[in-house]
């Protein structure tokens, strides 16, 4: 008896989902087409106007990485053979103290990083990146070891340069289909 209305529990809760979900016009995103006949896509690896070594690595490798995980298109390493090429510049990466101590001063930092990128097809249209998704700011904890501190801060860069590549592919997909 009890397994019949655990059934029939489950079973309900699957027709209310499958009915809410086609009956709202959700669907899943299909990415595999490519977008707007992009099949390949090149990420070059922006300049780096900062005082960070290695933003621009860490930046190149979030955008990467979130190509490959949305599989919209593929991934490749030449520019002059892929149908949409990303690249830009890191302009700023500023650190600033957000939460202060009479005791130990600074408490926590903002990291704020600004991109400056574009993605063109191989024929010389540029397409649109919107400026606003090329900002992004993250707190990350002060220490009294200056490495653990470094360590918080580089984190942070990491995941604001995660944000933004994921800001940048979902404003291309967008731009697609405008």
């Amino acid at each position: 008896m009890v397994y019949l209305a655990a059934v029939t529990r489950l079973v309900a809760t699957l027709w209310f989902l499958a009915s809410a979900t086609l009956g709202c016009g959700y669907k899943t995103v299909g990415y595999g087409a490519g977008f707007d006949g992009i099949r390949t896509v090149a990420i070059e690896t922006p300049a780096n106007e900062t005082f960070f070594p290695g933003a621009e690595f860490v930046v190149a490798d979030a955008l990467r990485q979130e190509f490959l995980r949305r599989g919209a298109a593929r991934l490749i390493e030449d520019p002059a053979a892929a149908d949409l090429v990303v690249s830009g510049r890191v302009t700023r990466i500023r650190t600033s103290g957000r939460s202060l101590s009479s005791v130990t001063f600074t408490l926590e930092y903002q990291l704020e990083m600004v991109l400056d990128l574009e993605a063109r097809r191989p024929d010389g249209p540029v397409w649109p990146i919107a400026a606003d998704t090329l900002r992004a700011a993250d707190l990350y904890l002060s220490s009294a070891d200056v490495e653990a501190t470094r360590k918080n801060r580089d984190e942070a860069m990491r995941r604001v340069a995660s944000i933004l590549a994921q800001r940048v592919h979902d404003s291309l997909f967008e731009a697609a289909f405008r």
